[in-house]
């Protein structure tokens, strides 16, 4: 028998990982965006990677 998913249903799982290291000029900088926009870390660095996108060659 399968067990039930646990958690709230959602359409867009995040089931990808990363681990970054920081030095502090760029840690200071991702704390003080999550301070002001009242967000975690991971929802500053999806919102930073969206922006990278938008940088990409077409």
């Amino acid at each position: 028998m399968t067990s039930p998913k646990i958690g709230r249903p959602t359409d867009n799982p995040k089931d990808k990982t990363l681990f970054v290291r920081l030095d502090n000029e760029s840690n200071d900088a991702l704390e003080a965006y999550c301070k002001q926009e009242n967000v975690t870390r991971a929802e500053a660095a999806r919102r930073g990677i969206k922006k990278l996108k938008d940088d990409l060659k077409k």
